[in-house]
């Protein structure tokens, strides 16, 4: 990239980051410590305002870098990951938004916990969500050194490090300052922002092709090299039966997935009540729904306006296929118009990964200290106190998401965030859905079925070619790799539910039936709802 494209897009970076800092000060500056407002910001924010967030929480750099990146790679079997994310919301609308904003406090916990043994329940569910939390903040900040790199150099490891460090840096700013107030402003501006980046880019797009869909799609076949097979299915997952039983694993983690995402479910105690919670999930899925129609068309307009190979070449994992696709629409490498667009994109697309990093850091600090350490520790623990332990939660969860990071730069970030849908899929789930709908459900069973999902999950995707065995792997020059499968979701998903079915049946106590009693009528009303 040239130094004008640097120099711009550097400021419009300093620009989000000063504003963003600006919020966060402000905020901190307004609050009075206590952990709701720390954790849910007062539960203040209206349903439009919260639709906005978890629109800006819920559409990552997987989704505006990877998602396009795959179809331009890819075409027809990368349009699987749009179609995922988007009907993910369907189970969340339908079967858990309302019923977990009357039964939970601040996180996943609160809501299998209402009718069971505090601490083993707690423990273990508070485990799972840092686990899955790390996993998503790993794929943006593999999605922020793509960026950068394009922007310093193309391949610049250093840049890559570097990035992630900094982004890692800012995160744990954002949270252990603003909480979840700041956080929320944050998506909500980003969410603005990327809304505006998206139709910008797909209406130029498709002015490119005089409005011609079809002229497009012809044109991606014809460029990526694959020709008519590029517009059907298979030419990521169809090869043999383990790519498509890969197919269906991937489609299982995205759809299951979303309802079981921790920074996803603490959105809902952001609303006063369990319908403003129900309102916010509509909002938030007309935001969603339009954003990743336009991601099928920046996909394949990437493949035809700027090229599959040229693509991978800029990134093997095709995670600048966007910012490349900018360049070009602006009037090409060295253009003022491309040079203005390239450095608006992948300022929008920082800052997309900013307000990400920030959600999942809440949440996750939020399960460290509301879950596992208020459980070890409660009898002394009072909510400043509870509120500290969060802030320095969030330090360790940073440090963590920046090694890993810097270990998985050269996977698509899509693909990353898919992993994380696979574990959320198999252990947060299962607990969720057994603690809100089945009546037998007991304490030994909520433990095994986060357990059971989170433990094979993990064990899966070590010992699979995401880590080592391939050329595209974590450690390309080892090969321990025994499961043959990308995705563990086709597995660990059916095991965390057989698991809490086995741990129910098998319990020496049966659940008590006082105490589902209130839960079930608190879910379904709201009455008693803090």
């Amino acid at each position: 990239m040239t130094g004008d494209h640097q120099t711009l897009a550097l400021l419009l970076f300093s620009a989000f980051i000063a504003v963003t800092l600006g919020i966060t000060t402000w905020v901190s500056r307004n609050r009075h410590g206590s952990a709701e407002e720390f954790y849910a910001g007062g539960r203040l924010f209206s349903p439009m305002e919260n639709g906005f967030a978890i629109a800006g929480d819920y559409m990552s750099a997987a989704s505006f870098l990877g998602i396009s990146g795959l179809i331009a790679l890819y075409g027809y079997d990368g349009v699987l990951y749009s179609i995922g994310f988007l009907v993910a919301w369907l189970v969340v609308l339908l079967l858990v938004a309302e019923l977990v904003r009357n039964c939970g406090r601040f996180t996943l916990a609160d809501v299998v916990a209402a009718r069971m043994s505090e601490r083993p329940v707690r423990i273990a569910a508070g485990t799972s969500s840092v686990t899955v939390s790390v996993l998503y903040l790993v794929a943006q900040m593999v999605g922020a050194g793509s960026l950068v790199a394009l922007l310093l150099g193309g391949t610049s490891e250093a840049a890559q490090s570097w990035t992630v460090i900094g982004v890692g840096a800012l995160m744990v700013v954002y949270v252990s300052l603003g909480g979840m107030r700041a956080t929320t402003w944050i998506q909500i501006v980003k969410a603005v922002l990327l809304m505006g980046g998206a139709i910008t880019l797909t209406i130029l797009v498709l002015l490119h092709f005089h409005g011609d869909f079809n002229q497009m799609l012809n044109t991606a076949a014809d460029k990526s090299g694959h020709g008519k097979d590029f517009l059907a299915p298979g030419l990521r997952y169809g090869g043999d039966l383990t790519s498509q039983l890969d197919f269906i694993s991937l489609g299982l983690a995205l759809v299951l997935g979303t309802a079981g995402l921790p920074h996803i479910l603490s959105r809902f105690y952001t609303v006063p009540t369990a319908r403003a919670a129900r309102r916010s999930v509509v909002w938030s899925i007309g935001l969603i729904g339009s954003f990743y129609l336009m991601t099928i068309v920046l996909g394949f307009g990437a493949a035809a306006i700027v090229g599959t190979d040229e693509v991978r070449a800029s990134n093997a994992s095709g995670n600048t296929a966007i910012p490349l696709l900018s360049l070009i629409l602006g009037g090409g490498a060295g253009s003022t118009g491309g040079t203005v667009l390239f450095a608006f994109v992948a300022a929008i697309a920082f800052a997309t990964i900013l307000a990400v990093v920030a959600g999942i850091t809440l949440a996750s600090s939020a399960s460290v200290a509301h879950d596992l350490y208020a459980s070890l520790k409660r009898r002394h623990a009072k909510q400043r106190s509870e509120v500290a332990v969060a802030r320095i939660a969030a330090v360790g969860i940073g440090l963590a998401a920046i090694g890993l990071g810097l270990l998985a730069r050269d996977l698509n970030v899509a693909f990353l965030v898919g992993l994380a849908f696979a574990v959320a899929a198999s252990a947060n789930l299962p607990v969720l859905l057994y603690s809100l709908f089945w009546r037998g459900f007991t304490t030994r069973g909520a433990v095994w079925s986060v357990y059971g999902g989170l433990i094979p999950a993990m064990l899966l995707v070590i010992f699979s070619p995401v880590v080592s065995g391939s050329p595209t792997a974590m450690f390309p020059g080892v090969d321990f790799h025994l499961f043959p499968l990308e995705n563990p979701g086709l597995i660990s998903i059916p095991l965390g539910f057989l698991a809490g079915w086995i741990g129910t049946v098998t319990s020496p106590q049966g659940p008590d039936p006082a105490k589902h009693a209130e839960t079930e009528v608190r879910s379904l009303t709201g009455a008693g709802a803090v």
